[in-house]
């Protein structure tokens, strides 16, 4: 796993607003414009040229009319604007990359994201969306909606995004994962959010990243046998309190290979990593830590303990047992 995975989300979109009177706009010219364009290509019916990248990166702009005429852009930046409608998008139907990031967005319903059929990548970080509902995404692989107000996950289903990969919400007021009905997504990331409840997650059978860091988790209840591609779990920071609160981790035990649980209420215990690895036998990373061969050993013996005792109590075969607490 990559050292990404622990990046603590920046507060990309959250710094303090300026008063609504000393907001300064700026009107979007055809020099602005031609100072933000490079990338010459071929246009996408082969019979000409044209510049299909466009920086307008933090230029004051709250009104982007003037982008309709240019209708070869695929790859647009408009963040840290003050940017409240993407209407004047809708004729820009090549963009295959769009940034909007630090804008004014409340909602994004009525936006033009349904004529946008080939986008592939799209954030709208540090905005005000409160719902991802009105948003689609046929060819999106990528989306980032963090550093928004988000209390409630609605219309991310397939239907909508056919080929999302990645999804991103941190920094957002999630109180559960339930609402992402995605059976492609392979990674997923709720950290700093005030996630109480895992939820739905038996619907995101080929995720393989879940990064849950700094929520308000008592348990691990809600991980799924569906789930049977994850290979990596991030519950730093959380309020997990004891062993009991883990159980559920034996369902993703054949797959997962990369836990991260420190800062939690549970890690305090002296035989905390050795218990973690009785559910997880193939765990390979334990908190940035590699698994060492004397813990795995060690779990093993503990396997085997609770194996002999419970055939003595209950006449039950080693076979069967294992199948069990292996």
């Amino acid at each position: 796993m990559s050292d990404t995975d622990e990046d603590i989300f920046s507060d990309v979109g959250l710094e303090e607003t300026l008063e609504e009177d000393e907001v300064k706009f700026s009107i979007l010219t055809q020099e602005t414009i031609s100072q933000g364009l490079s990338l010459l290509s071929q246009t996408g019916n082969g019979l000409g040229h044209a510049f299909i990248k466009l920086d307008l990166n933090d230029k004051q702009l709250n009104d982007i009319t003037a982008l309709s005429s240019y209708v070869h852009l695929r790859f647009l930046d408009v963040s840290n604007n003050h940017i409240t409608n993407l209407s004047p998008l809708a004729s820009l139907t090549h963009l295959l990359w769009l940034k909007v990031d630090n804008n004014a967005l409340t909602s994004l319903k009525g936006q033009p994201f349904a004529q946008l059929r080939y986008l592939q990548w799209l954030s709208i970080a540090g905005n005000h969306i409160t719902d991802p509902d009105g948003l689609v995404g046929p060819s999106l692989e990528r989306l980032i909606l963090s550093g928004n107000d988000i209390q409630k996950v609605s219309g991310l289903h397939s239907g909508f995004f056919m080929n999302l990969v990645s999804l991103e919400l941190r920094g957002n007021q999630l109180e559960t994962t339930d609402g992402i009905s995605l059976p492609k997504l392979q990674r997923l990331y709720l950290a700093q959010n005030v996630i109480k409840r895992l939820e739905g997650l038996e619907k995101l059978e080929n995720l393989t990243t879940l990064h849950l860091r700094d929520n308000e988790l008592d348990s691990l209840d809600g991980l799924n046998p569906n789930m049977k591609s994850l290979q990596y779990l991030n519950v730093r920071g959380n309020a997990i309190l004891d062993k009991t609160a883990l159980q559920s981790l034996i369902h993703v035990s054949n797959t997962l290979r990369a836990l991260v649980i420190s800062e939690n209420p549970v890690v305090d215990a002296a035989d905390y990593r050795v218990n973690v690895l009785i559910l997880l036998p193939q765990l390979e990373r334990l908190d940035k830590e590699h698994v060492s061969p004397e813990e795995r050993a060690e779990a093993q013996d503990m396997i085997k303990v609770k194996i002999s005792k419970l055939i003595f109590v209950t006449g039950q075969t080693a076979t069967a047992l294992c199948l069990r607490l292996c």
